[in-house]
């Protein structure tokens, strides 16, 4: 068995005196490990580092082994973004969510997400809305996805301004007004603000609460997990630097 792919690099762990089990979101095959020989030398620990791109090749004699990788260096983002307090809590973060992936179930939408967020996951001005928008295409992906096109009480697709919790879709703002207080509020930029306009401050809170609300209920909550502290600290950044 073998195939290769374009990989973001999520992470490595030991295994033996010099090799290392590597975690990478793949293209077409998904969340996949596989153990890199050597992969503890000063060459290829430059390259194995998260948020960087590769060109992966995976060997195993039958599919369900870990099997092995040969990588070629892509993308090598590592040495700037770890210049930048937001990039690293954005990139703990990204690898952290990608896990809730189940292994080897191939995601190529979330994979060119990914490889779009951590190209611009240091930059203040971009990173936190691509970043609100991959975590409401990761619950969509998971089978939990909000429904923001139009009114859950009157159909219309104008004037969506909340989200109901228990639903996950979108009211707008007249049908809200009785019970607005127990509605999630739904940020103008995920449905009608003009692409390529900085969101406030505001705003991004209200994105980040959102998809905070639904990951921690229907992803981290039934694992019995949290959502992982460096999201926080990158929200915490990135307000800061949009106020």
């Amino acid at each position: 068995m073998h195939w290769s792919d374009d990989a973001l690099v999520l992470g490595a762990r030991r295994h033996g005196e010099s090799g290392v089990v590597l975690e990478l979101m793949t293209r077409e095959h998904g969340r996949h490990l596989g153990l890199v020989h050597g992969g503890r030398s000063a060459k290829l620990q430059a390259v194995l580092q998260p948020g960087n791109s590769v060109h992966a090749t995976w060997r195993a004699r039958l599919d369900e082994h870990l099997g092995a990788y040969t990588i070629e260096p892509g993308s090598s983002r590592a040495a700037r973004l770890m210049a930048s307090s937001l990039a690293l809590f954005g990139v703990s973060t990204l690898t952290t969510l990608l896990r809730a992936l189940p292994e080897r179930d191939p995601h190529p939408h979330l994979h060119a997400m990914a490889e779009a967020l951590v190209e611009r996951i240091d930059d203040p001005d971009l990173a936190p809305t691509l970043f609100v928008e991959f975590e409401l295409a990761l619950l969509a992906e998971l089978g939990f996805g909000l429904d923001l096109t139009r009114c859950a009480v009157t159909g219309r697709s104008d004037d969506l301004a909340y989200v109901s919790p228990k639903t996950g879709r979108a009211v707008s703002t007249d049908a809200a007004a009785p019970y607005k207080d127990r509605l999630l509020p739904l940020p103008g930029f995920l449905v009608d603000q003009p692409r390529g306009n900085r969101p406030s401050a505001r705003d991004l809170a209200d994105g980040f609460a959102l998809t905070g609300y639904f990951l921690d209920r229907s992803v981290f909550d039934p694992q019995g997990s949290r959502l992982p502290e460096e999201r926080a600290r990158f929200v915490a950044l990135a307000l800061r630097e949009a106020a």
